[in-house]
């Protein structure tokens, strides 16, 4: 479960669900000199219970419910979150039903009233919360995506001696430095003085020779990048078994380590599985 595939327009459902759980326990209809109940007193109300609020409680938990499992999730061959929108306009069909029969000698309570801006809301939000780009965006925001680090690696961790840490210079011929006012070596005194006297110069060892410069290793053709996905997309396994083995949620940031095809990606989850992402349309790159 990532509640990072959540969006703003689930966030109003989880509202205006809330909203509905309150307005179940007020009163539905008041009238004067007589304290009402509220709908969960069946033997008042009949079906306002099961047919407005119980509706509107199993709708809202089948469209969150789907945001956490795949598309190919179905119950009875619908998906989950038809069968939540469906439930929805219903529970608020009845509600404005409620408000248009209300009984002569009552008048709406305050739970009549909050219900019915509670079903309209979670109907509104169902139906039309895909097509308001304000309620498209993600709940919580994506935190940003760490440094790429070199693979196989922790991200944060310094490689010694890798790139962009270079190790520590020696002065050319290999031999170190003496500090400034100090003696030199004895030994490498008397040996410079031996190769002079005889007029040839020291043959260059090992530590003698000029430090050459390492060939830069060559760039590989894909270089390792974070992405979020704009929708929930599978990840196969890299066999091309057709297995899936993941779902990328929209929301959180996942590394591209490797390229298949024109299109296809490898991708890499946060609890280190690989797989290809095969639909790469619309990712956003970190």
């Amino acid at each position: 479960m990532n509640i990072r595939s959540l969006t703003r327009g689930d966030g109003v459902v989880i509202g205006a669900a809330v909203l509905l759980f309150i307005a179940s326990f007020l009163d539905f209809y008041s009238v004067d000199g007589l304290d009402m109940p509220s709908a969960w007193d069946t033997d008042t109300f009949g079906l306002v219970l099961p047919s407005l609020f119980l509706l509107g409680f199993i709708g809202t938990g089948l469209l969150l419910a789907s945001r956490f499992q795949p598309e190919s999730r179905r119950l009875a061959g619908v998906p989950m979150s038809a069968w939540g929108t469906v439930l929805l306009v219903a529970a608020a069909w009845t509600s404005l039903w409620t408000l248009i029969l209300s009984p002569d000698r009552a008048d709406l309570g305050a739970g009549a009233i909050l219900a019915f801006l509670a079903t309209i809301v979670l109907a509104g939000s169902t139906l039309f919360g895909d097509k308001v780009p304000a309620l498209k965006g993600p709940l919580l925001p994506a935190p940003g995506p760490a440094p790429v680090a070199p693979y196989g690696g922790q991200p944060g961790q310094q490689q010694p001696g890798g790139y962009g840490y270079p190790g520590q210079q020696q002065p050319f011929g290999g031999q170190p430095a003496a500090p400034y006012g100090g003696q030199p070596d004895p030994a490498q005194h008397h040996g410079q003085q031996h190769g002079q006297a005889h007029g040839q110069p020291e043959p260059l060892g090992p530590q003698d020779q000029p430090a050459a410069a390492q060939p830069a290793a060559p760039a590989s053709d894909f270089a390792a990048f974070w992405f979020a996905v704009p929708a929930a997309r599978p990840l196969f396994a890299e066999d091309g078994s057709g297995a899936q083995i993941a779902e990328l949620a929209p929301g959180t940031w996942y590394l591209a380590v490797d390229q298949r095809g024109p299109a296809a990606l490898v991708a890499q989850t946060q609890d280190g599985r690989r797989g290809v992402l095969q639909d790469t349309s619309g990712i956003q790159r970190g």
